[in-house]
Protein backbone atom coordinates (compact mmCIF):
# COMPACT_ATOMS: atom_id res chain seq x y z
CA UNK A 1 0.00 0.00 0.00
CA UNK A 2 1.53 3.31 -1.08
CA UNK A 3 0.80 6.61 0.69
CA UNK A 4 -1.52 8.84 -1.28
CA UNK A 5 -1.38 11.93 0.88
CA UNK A 6 -2.46 15.18 -0.72
CA UNK A 7 -3.09 18.61 0.72
CA UNK A 8 -5.56 19.47 -2.05
CA UNK A 9 -9.28 19.13 -1.46
CA UNK A 10 -9.92 18.63 -5.19
CA UNK A 11 -7.65 15.59 -5.24
CA UNK A 12 -9.19 14.26 -2.04
CA UNK A 13 -12.64 14.36 -3.64
CA UNK A 14 -11.27 12.74 -6.82
CA UNK A 15 -9.80 9.88 -4.76
CA UNK A 16 -13.19 9.27 -3.15
CA UNK A 17 -14.88 9.13 -6.54
CA UNK A 18 -12.27 6.66 -7.83
CA UNK A 19 -13.23 4.00 -5.31
CA UNK A 20 -14.25 0.61 -6.75
CA UNK A 21 -17.89 0.25 -7.68
CA UNK A 22 -20.37 3.10 -7.93
CA UNK A 23 -19.53 5.52 -5.11
CA UNK A 24 -22.63 7.62 -5.80
CA UNK A 25 -22.85 11.18 -4.51
CA UNK A 26 -20.13 12.42 -2.21
CA UNK A 27 -21.88 12.70 1.18
CA UNK A 28 -21.60 15.81 3.32
CA UNK A 29 -19.82 17.82 0.62
CA UNK A 30 -21.13 20.65 -1.59
CA UNK A 31 -19.28 22.13 -4.57
CA UNK A 32 -19.71 24.94 -7.06
CA UNK A 33 -17.58 26.44 -9.81
CA UNK A 34 -17.23 30.01 -11.06
CA UNK A 35 -14.66 32.49 -12.41
CA UNK A 36 -12.62 35.10 -10.58
CA UNK A 37 -10.51 37.50 -12.64
CA UNK A 38 -10.80 35.01 -15.49
CA UNK A 39 -9.48 32.07 -13.46
CA UNK A 40 -11.59 28.98 -12.70
CA UNK A 41 -12.44 28.71 -9.00
CA UNK A 42 -13.90 25.65 -7.28
CA UNK A 43 -15.54 26.05 -3.89
CA UNK A 44 -15.78 22.87 -1.84
CA UNK A 45 -17.66 22.99 1.45
CA UNK A 46 -17.23 20.07 3.80
CA UNK A 47 -20.53 20.31 5.64
CA UNK A 48 -20.33 17.75 8.42
CA UNK A 49 -18.33 14.93 9.94
CA UNK A 50 -19.61 12.49 7.32
CA UNK A 51 -18.07 14.65 4.59
CA UNK A 52 -14.90 15.14 6.62
CA UNK A 53 -14.42 11.38 6.94
CA UNK A 54 -15.15 10.83 3.25
CA UNK A 55 -12.45 13.21 1.99
CA UNK A 56 -10.10 13.18 4.98
CA UNK A 57 -10.31 16.95 5.45
CA UNK A 58 -11.81 19.02 8.30
CA UNK A 59 -15.23 20.63 8.11
CA UNK A 60 -14.95 24.03 6.45
CA UNK A 61 -14.71 25.93 3.18
CA UNK A 62 -11.98 25.30 0.60
CA UNK A 63 -11.42 27.54 -2.42
CA UNK A 64 -9.21 26.43 -5.30
CA UNK A 65 -7.97 28.88 -7.94
CA UNK A 66 -6.52 27.27 -11.06
CA UNK A 67 -4.17 29.72 -12.73
CA UNK A 68 -2.95 27.74 -15.75
CA UNK A 69 -5.94 27.89 -18.09
CA UNK A 70 -5.90 31.50 -19.19
CA UNK A 71 -2.42 31.87 -20.66
CA UNK A 72 0.59 33.69 -19.29
CA UNK A 73 -0.12 37.20 -20.53
CA UNK A 74 1.58 40.25 -19.09
CA UNK A 75 -1.02 40.94 -16.40
CA UNK A 76 -1.27 37.30 -15.28
CA UNK A 77 0.49 37.84 -11.89
CA UNK A 78 -1.62 40.90 -11.09
CA UNK A 79 -4.88 39.15 -11.98
CA UNK A 80 -3.83 36.11 -9.97
CA UNK A 81 -3.09 38.31 -6.96
CA UNK A 82 -6.47 39.99 -7.32
CA UNK A 83 -8.13 36.58 -7.51
CA UNK A 84 -6.37 35.50 -4.30
CA UNK A 85 -7.43 38.75 -2.63
CA UNK A 86 -11.05 38.39 -3.70
CA UNK A 87 -11.36 34.80 -2.54
CA UNK A 88 -9.49 35.34 0.73
CA UNK A 89 -11.60 38.40 1.50
CA UNK A 90 -14.66 36.15 1.49
CA UNK A 91 -13.11 33.94 4.17
CA UNK A 92 -12.22 36.74 6.57
CA UNK A 93 -14.30 36.82 9.75
CA UNK A 94 -17.37 38.88 8.89
CA UNK A 95 -17.17 42.48 10.07
CA UNK A 96 -13.80 41.91 11.73
CA UNK A 97 -11.39 44.84 11.36
CA UNK A 98 -8.93 43.72 14.01
CA UNK A 99 -5.26 42.96 13.56
CA UNK A 100 -3.90 40.04 11.56
CA UNK A 101 -0.81 37.86 11.90
CA UNK A 102 0.55 36.53 8.59
CA UNK A 103 2.71 33.43 8.99
CA UNK A 104 5.09 32.06 6.35
CA UNK A 105 5.66 28.36 6.99
CA UNK A 106 8.51 26.36 5.50
CA UNK A 107 12.23 26.38 4.90
CA UNK A 108 13.60 29.44 3.13
CA UNK A 109 16.73 27.50 2.10
CA UNK A 110 14.82 24.76 0.20
CA UNK A 111 13.11 26.27 -2.83
CA UNK A 112 10.02 24.01 -3.06
CA UNK A 113 9.38 24.72 0.63
CA UNK A 114 10.13 28.45 0.49
CA UNK A 115 6.85 29.87 -0.82
CA UNK A 116 5.62 30.73 2.69
CA UNK A 117 8.71 32.63 3.88
CA UNK A 118 9.11 34.35 0.51
CA UNK A 119 5.45 35.41 0.50
CA UNK A 120 6.01 37.13 3.85
CA UNK A 121 8.69 39.23 2.10
CA UNK A 122 5.95 40.49 -0.24
CA UNK A 123 3.40 41.23 2.49
CA UNK A 124 2.92 44.80 3.66
CA UNK A 125 3.29 44.93 7.46
CA UNK A 126 1.59 47.82 9.23
CA UNK A 127 1.28 47.02 12.93
CA UNK A 128 4.19 49.28 13.89
CA UNK A 129 3.05 52.05 11.53
CA UNK A 130 -0.52 52.09 12.83
CA UNK A 131 0.83 52.24 16.37
CA UNK A 132 3.47 54.95 15.88
CA UNK A 133 2.04 57.01 13.00
CA UNK A 134 -1.74 56.84 13.45
CA UNK A 135 -2.28 60.18 11.70
CA UNK A 136 -0.90 58.64 8.47
CA UNK A 137 -1.65 54.92 8.80
CA UNK A 138 -4.65 54.92 11.12
CA UNK A 139 -6.97 53.61 8.37
CA UNK A 140 -4.82 50.51 7.80
CA UNK A 141 -5.47 47.18 9.47
CA UNK A 142 -2.60 46.35 11.84
CA UNK A 143 -0.72 43.46 10.21
CA UNK A 144 2.32 41.66 11.57
CA UNK A 145 4.18 38.96 9.64
CA UNK A 146 6.73 36.30 10.51
CA UNK A 147 8.58 33.51 8.73
CA UNK A 148 8.79 30.78 11.33
CA UNK A 149 11.64 28.66 9.98
CA UNK A 150 11.63 24.91 10.60
CA UNK A 151 12.30 22.74 13.61
CA UNK A 152 15.62 21.47 12.25
CA UNK A 153 17.11 24.97 12.12
CA UNK A 154 15.33 26.72 15.00
CA UNK A 155 14.67 23.96 17.51
CA UNK A 156 11.14 25.37 17.84
CA UNK A 157 7.98 23.97 16.26
CA UNK A 158 6.36 26.52 13.93
CA UNK A 159 3.07 26.02 15.75
CA UNK A 160 4.69 26.71 19.14
CA UNK A 161 6.13 29.97 17.84
CA UNK A 162 2.84 31.07 16.28
CA UNK A 163 0.93 30.19 19.45
CA UNK A 164 3.33 32.26 21.54
CA UNK A 165 2.95 35.20 19.16
CA UNK A 166 -0.83 34.93 19.28
CA UNK A 167 -0.73 35.02 23.07
CA UNK A 168 1.45 38.12 22.94
CA UNK A 169 -0.07 40.05 20.02
CA UNK A 170 -3.68 38.84 20.35
CA UNK A 171 -4.50 39.11 16.64
CA UNK A 172 -8.07 38.81 15.41
CA UNK A 173 -6.94 36.19 12.86
CA UNK A 174 -3.98 34.29 11.50
CA UNK A 175 -3.23 33.84 7.80
CA UNK A 176 -0.86 30.90 7.30
CA UNK A 177 0.97 30.46 3.98
CA UNK A 178 2.65 27.18 3.10
CA UNK A 179 3.86 24.98 0.26
CA UNK A 180 1.63 21.96 -0.30
CA UNK A 181 1.90 18.46 -1.75
CA UNK A 182 -0.17 17.22 -4.68
CA UNK A 183 -0.82 13.83 -6.30
CA UNK A 184 -0.97 15.16 -9.85
CA UNK A 185 1.91 16.88 -11.63
CA UNK A 186 -0.52 19.05 -13.61
CA UNK A 187 -1.45 20.92 -10.44
CA UNK A 188 2.10 21.77 -9.40
CA UNK A 189 2.55 25.54 -9.06
CA UNK A 190 -0.71 26.18 -10.94
CA UNK A 191 -3.21 25.71 -8.13
CA UNK A 192 -3.74 28.06 -5.20
CA UNK A 193 -5.84 26.68 -2.36
CA UNK A 194 -7.43 28.76 0.39
CA UNK A 195 -9.30 27.41 3.40
CA UNK A 196 -10.83 28.58 6.67
CA UNK A 197 -9.84 25.36 8.45
CA UNK A 198 -6.26 26.18 9.42
CA UNK A 199 -3.35 24.00 8.40
CA UNK A 200 -1.16 21.13 9.58
CA UNK A 201 2.36 21.81 8.22
CA UNK A 202 3.96 18.80 6.53
CA UNK A 203 0.82 16.67 6.44
CA UNK A 204 0.89 16.25 2.66
CA UNK A 205 4.35 14.62 2.75
CA UNK A 206 3.67 12.42 5.77
CA UNK A 207 5.45 14.67 8.26
CA UNK A 208 2.58 16.32 10.12
CA UNK A 209 3.59 18.89 12.74
CA UNK A 210 1.88 21.13 15.32
CA UNK A 211 -1.53 22.12 13.90
CA UNK A 212 -2.30 25.77 13.26
CA UNK A 213 -6.04 25.77 13.88
CA UNK A 214 -8.60 27.82 15.75
CA UNK A 215 -8.69 25.16 18.45
CA UNK A 216 -4.94 25.41 19.01
CA UNK A 217 -4.44 29.17 18.60
CA UNK A 218 -7.75 30.55 19.88
CA UNK A 219 -8.38 32.69 16.76
CA UNK A 220 -9.61 31.96 13.21
CA UNK A 221 -6.85 30.55 11.00
CA UNK A 222 -7.01 30.98 7.24
CA UNK A 223 -4.67 28.92 5.09
CA UNK A 224 -3.17 29.78 1.70
CA UNK A 225 -1.04 27.24 -0.12
CA UNK A 226 0.39 26.11 -3.44
CA UNK A 227 1.45 22.56 -4.33
CA UNK A 228 5.14 22.49 -5.22
CA UNK A 229 5.92 18.76 -4.90
CA UNK A 230 4.34 15.47 -5.92
CA UNK A 231 5.26 11.97 -4.79
CA UNK A 232 7.30 10.00 -7.33
CA UNK A 233 5.22 6.90 -6.54
CA UNK A 234 2.05 8.72 -7.58
CA UNK A 235 3.62 9.77 -10.88
CA UNK A 236 4.78 6.19 -11.47
CA UNK A 237 1.27 4.89 -10.79
CA UNK A 238 -0.14 7.32 -13.36
CA UNK A 239 2.34 5.90 -15.88
CA UNK A 240 1.28 2.31 -15.16
CA UNK A 241 4.23 1.20 -13.02
CA UNK A 242 3.71 -1.93 -10.92
CA UNK A 243 4.19 -2.09 -7.16
CA UNK A 244 7.77 -3.33 -7.46
CA UNK A 245 8.79 -0.45 -9.70
CA UNK A 246 7.08 2.04 -7.45
CA UNK A 247 8.78 0.54 -4.40
CA UNK A 248 12.19 1.55 -5.77
CA UNK A 249 11.12 5.20 -5.71
CA UNK A 250 10.70 5.15 -1.95
CA UNK A 251 9.92 8.55 -0.47
CA UNK A 252 11.15 10.61 -3.43
CA UNK A 253 9.39 13.89 -4.12
CA UNK A 254 9.36 15.58 -7.54
CA UNK A 255 9.28 19.31 -8.22
CA UNK A 256 9.30 21.31 -11.51
CA UNK A 257 12.73 22.05 -13.01
CA UNK A 258 11.95 25.79 -13.03
CA UNK A 259 10.79 25.79 -9.41
CA UNK A 260 13.03 28.77 -8.58
CA UNK A 261 11.14 31.10 -10.92
CA UNK A 262 7.75 29.57 -10.17
CA UNK A 263 8.15 29.78 -6.39
CA UNK A 264 9.36 33.39 -6.60
CA UNK A 265 6.38 34.41 -8.75
CA UNK A 266 3.90 32.55 -6.53
CA UNK A 267 5.34 34.22 -3.44
CA UNK A 268 4.80 37.65 -4.99
CA UNK A 269 1.26 36.74 -6.06
CA UNK A 270 0.27 35.40 -2.66
CA UNK A 271 1.95 38.15 -0.64
CA UNK A 272 0.26 40.81 -2.76
CA UNK A 273 -3.09 39.00 -2.66
CA UNK A 274 -3.01 38.58 1.12
CA UNK A 275 -2.12 42.25 1.56
CA UNK A 276 -4.98 43.42 -0.67
CA UNK A 277 -7.42 41.14 1.14
CA UNK A 278 -6.42 42.52 4.54
CA UNK A 279 -6.15 46.17 3.47
CA UNK A 280 -9.39 47.24 1.85
CA UNK A 281 -8.89 49.63 -1.05
CA UNK A 282 -5.26 48.80 -1.84
CA UNK A 283 -4.41 47.81 -5.41
CA UNK A 284 -1.56 45.66 -6.70
CA UNK A 285 0.20 48.85 -7.76
CA UNK A 286 -0.19 50.25 -4.23
CA UNK A 287 1.33 47.09 -2.74
CA UNK A 288 4.30 47.23 -5.13
CA UNK A 289 4.87 50.89 -4.21
CA UNK A 290 4.72 50.23 -0.46
CA UNK A 291 7.21 47.36 -0.75
CA UNK A 292 9.82 49.37 -2.66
Amino acid sequence: MFPMETDLILEATELWRQRPGDPGELPGVATREYLREGFPVTEVRVLDQIGAEAVGKPVGTYLTIETDRTGRDGDHPQRAAEAVAGELRGLLPEGERGSALVVGLGNRAITPDAVGPWAVDHTVVTRHLVSHLPETFGDFRPVAAVATGVLGTTGVESGELVKALCQRLRPAMVVAIDALAARSARRLCHTIQLADTGIVPGSGVGNARFALTREELGVPVLAVGVPTVVRATALAADLGADDGQRETLGGLLVTPKDIDALAAELARIIGCGVTMALQEGLTAEDVAYLLR
